[in-house]
């Protein structure tokens, strides 16, 4: 069974909760109606029994045959709704139509009313006992409660019938009103589907009233915002990595077809093989930074932490920089701290990072420059700072050095031998170990790199 919609589900609970209200609602007006015209009776009684009492106090002194005249007199004022009946320890004294017998078990005397069944009429009865002089008279009022009834039984026919038609109303108008409510989020739905991947640019539009459905489209918006940036990266990202695959592909390509073109000596066969061996060598690295880059944004690359000594492994990435910093003609000179210094990481991992950096600083560092490379404490980190004398980095490249692809220089970047993916995956492995990477860079005075790693629990 198909399940109702949203503005059939608020129309069924909001019928399903009124009905239930008017049902309440007319219990409770039925109950109350009778309770009141029961009220009135019973003041009506009360009223009349004490004008009974009025008569035998004044005309009973002056006999019974007196006395029983003004008590029919007074029956008689009541019309046919009222009738009376009195006795006194002689008998009976007096007796309006069909209350001529005792109404209940004799000796039975109650402050409280009952209903009883006169001549095929229903009345009100009120029964008490009325000492005066020292003579006991039980005297019994009756109030018929016809006109009382019809009239409670045409109220509880006006509220029980009136109800349902006030019920199919209010669901109506319930539905109408679910549809009101509900047309901003049709222009959302209408809006979200007409948003393709082609033009992530197009945003929802808020209703002006502060709202949960403006918190919705503002949150729908934030959303697209966040997918388009994501889009946008992921786009940029495909159109770099092919980018700089071409380029190593074009020049084996090119290669190999110089040297199949004429018969080569074994000597220009063996430079066309170096070539193209080191560009192979520069596409396989490429790929394996990228498909680490895809593991990492995929939560796929798992790292075995274990307690490590950051000092040791920064000085195997020194050793294995300081060879090409000799060949490029910089010196480069560590100092730190002489005592194991513990971190929570995957070692291979934080030796590639400070190879990272280390190599950048290399490579962009002329010669006769200079690298230090310090380690310090701060603040429950292990702080590692890398400077250089190297070119620096302009004020507008900075905030994205991160970037995947992203190279300041170009040409001087390909020439150098980088893509543009080394400080991402640094950046990357820093961020997996809980620590960062920051940097400060002026242009033609140098760079400075910290990267900060939690030290491990004592």
């Amino acid at each position: 069974m198909k399940r109702p919609g949203i503005r059939g589900q608020l129309t069924a609970w909001y019928s399903l909760i009124l009905a239930l209200s008017l049902a309440a609602f007319c219990c409770i007006a039925y109950l109350a109606m009778g309770y009141s015209f029961r009220q009135t009776l019973q003041s009506e009684l009360t009223e009349r029994t004490e004008g009974v009492r009025d008569i035998i106090v004044e005309d009973g002194p002056q006999g019974r045959a007196a006395l029983a005249d003004e008590l029919s007199e007074f029956a008689n004022g009541l019309g046919s709704g009222g009738r009376l009946r009195v006795t006194d320890a002689r008998g009976l004294l007096f007796a309006s139509p069909g209350m001529t017998k005792s109404l209940e078990p004799s000796g039975l005397m109650t402050r409280r009313p009952w209903r009883q069944w006169i001549d095929g009429a229903s009345f009100m009865l009120l029964r008490q006992n009325v000492v005066v002089s020292g003579t006991p008279y039980d005297v019994t009022m009756a109030v018929a409660t016809g006109d009382f009834d019809r009239t409670l039984k045409r109220g509880s026919t006006i509220l029980f019938a009136a109800a349902p038609v006030f019920l199919v109303l209010a669901a109506l108008g319930g539905y109408w009103m679910s549809r009101r409510a509900l047309v901003p989020v049709d222009q959302m739905t209408r809006a979200a589907r007409s948003i393709g991947a082609q033009d992530l640019s197009q945003r929802l539009e808020v209703p002006p009233a502060r709202d949960e459905l403006a918190r919705l489209a503002e949150t729908l918006n934030e959303m697209l915002a966040r997918l388009d940036s994501a889009f946008r990266k992921v786009t940029q990202f495909t159109a770099d990595a092919s980018h700089e695959l071409r380029t190593p592909v074009a020049v084996m390509r090119t290669s190999a077809e110089l040297a199949l073109r004429r018969q080569r000596t074994e000597s220009e066969y063996r430079e066309a093989l170096s070539q193209i061996l080191h560009q192979t060598g520069e596409v396989s690295q490429l790929i394996e930074n990228l498909l680490g880059l895809a593991r990492a944004d995929s939560g796929a690359a798992q790292m075995q932490m274990e307690r490590t000594d950051v000092g040791a492994l920064l000085a195997d990435s020194c050793d294995k920089s300081k060879l090409l910093a000799e060949k490029q003609g910089v010196t480069l000179c560590r100092n730190g701290l002489n005592t194991p210094l513990w971190v929570q990481a995957n070692a291979a991992s934080i030796e590639r990072l400070f190879t990272i950096v280390l190599d950048n600083a290399v490579k962009y560092t002329p010669s006769g420059g200079r690298i230090e490379v310090l380690l310090n404490v701060k603040d429950d980190f292990a702080v590692t700072e890398i400077r250089d004398t190297g070119i620096g980095i302009s004020p507008h490249d900075l905030p994205r050095i991160f970037d995947r692809f992203y190279r300041a220089d170009r040409a001087r970047s390909r020439e150098a031998g980088g893509a543009g993916l080394g400080l991402a995956i640094g950046k990357w492995i820093a961020e997996a170990h809980e620590g960062e990477i920051r940097v400060e860079s002026k242009v033609g005075q140098g760079s400075s790199f910290e990267i900060w790693l939690p030290l491990a629990a004592r």
